[in-house]
C-alpha cells in the first residue's frame, strides 16, 4: 500500500524557481557567455522558469535549450523497454560557456551523469553547474547540485513525484510516495 504526501505547493515552486534565477543572476554576471539546458521532461519547464524569471530581471535574452539523455544511460539494457525519444536542441556554442543544467529530481545521479556526457558531445564548457528541484539522497555517484530548491529524506523504494502544469496539466507540486 502506497502513502502519497504533498511537500511542495504551487506558491513555494514559484518561490523556489523565483529566488534560484536571482541567485543565479548574482553569481553570473557575464550573461553573454551564460545558458541554461534542461533535462527532458520536467527539466525543460524548469529550465524554462528559471531563464524567464532571468531574462526579465537582467533585461538580456540568455541562451536556452533542451537535452534527452535516453542514449547515454546506463540502465538501457536493464530497463526493459525502448525510451520515449525527445528532442535535444542546442543552438549555440557550449565552448567555454557557464551551463546551467537543469532537472527535476536528483537521486543517484546516473540521470546527471547521463547529461553530462550528452552535454559533452555538443563541446567543451567553462563550466558547467547543476540546478535540481528536489534533492531526494540516495547518491551512488559523487554528484551534488549547485542550486537546489528543497531537499527531502526518502527511502530507496520511495517515489518522488514532480507535477508541473505545462507538462503535467495540473497544479504544480511535489509528492512523496512512500511504498511501504
Amino acid at each position: 500500500m502506497s502513502a502519497e504526501k504533498k511537500i511542495l505547493g504551487k506558491d513555494e515552486i514559484e518561490k523556489i524557481i523565483n529566488e534560484t534565477a536571482d541567485r543565479i543572476l548574482n553569481d553570473n554576471s557575464d550573461l553573454d557567455n551564460f545558458a541554461i539546458i534542461g533535462i527532458h521532461t520536467r527539466g525543460v519547464e524548469l529550465s524554462e522558469r528559471i531563464r524567464n524569471r532571468m531574462e526579465i530581471k537582467s533585461g538580456k535574452k540568455i541562451k536556452h535549450g533542451t537535452l534527452d539523455i535516453s542514449f547515454y544511460r546506463d540502465d538501457l539494457a536493464t530497463r526493459g523497454k525502448l525510451p520515449v525519444l525527445k528532442e535535444t536542441l542546442i543552438e549555440f556554442n557550449i565552448n567555454k560557456k557557464t551551463i546551467l543544467l537543469v532537472d527535476d529530481v536528483l537521486f543517484t545521479g546516473r540521470t546527471t551523469k547521463a547529461a553530462l556526457e550528452t552535454l559533452m558531445t555538443f563541446g567543451r564548457p567553462y563550466i558547467i553547474r547543476l540546478f535540481t528541484l528536489i534533492d531526494r539522497g540516495g547518491r551512488e555517484l559523487p554528484i551534488q547540485p549547485d542550486y537546489c530548491g528543497f531537499k527531502v529524506e526518502a527511502g530507496e523504494d520511495d517515489l518522488v513525484r514532480v507535477r508541473l502544469s505545462d507538462t503535467d496539466k495540473v497544479e504544480d507540486a511535489v509528492f512523496l510516495v512512500n511504498n511501504k
